[in-house]
């Protein structure tokens, strides 16, 4: 799967159910290769996704995160607000690995693919 920035995306296991968990490397455009490890804390549809996100299971360093959806006209308004166990690790997520920016990006994405399955909904 291609993310934003140019990155890819390989799926080791998925499980998208509340304590299921989401293991998957992030391959950067320089070659780099990120291990990353998600648990589902919370999936309220059609309202809110809660997650703990870190580099594995046992990252004292990982951060939590809550998605929500709200109705926004005809279209859906997407929140997302994380919390990291300190400030000098929210720091180097902004200024290290760009994760505002990022996650700007990956948004976009998401609202592009939305729209195009929209599009082809609308088609029929």
């Amino acid at each position: 799967m291609v993310g934003s920035g140019g990155f890819t995306t390989t799926t080791r296991s998925f499980e998208f159910r509340e304590g299921g968990e989401w293991a998957f490397v992030l391959h950067g455009p320089d070659g780099t290769d990120y291990s990353e490890w998600i648990r589902w804390l919370r999936i309220a549809p059609p309202e809110r996704i809660a997650l703990l996100h870190g580099e594995s299971r046992d990252d004292p360093n990982a951060f939590e995160s809550v998605i929500t959806f709200a109705p926004d006209g005809a279209a859906t308004r997407i929140e997302m607000r994380t919390v990291f166990p300190t400030k000098e690790l929210r720091d180097e997520a902004v200024e290290k690995y760009h994760a505002i920016e990022g996650g700007r990006q990956t948004l976009s994405s998401l609202a592009a693919y939305v729209s195009d399955l929209a599009r082809k909904g609308a088609q029929g």
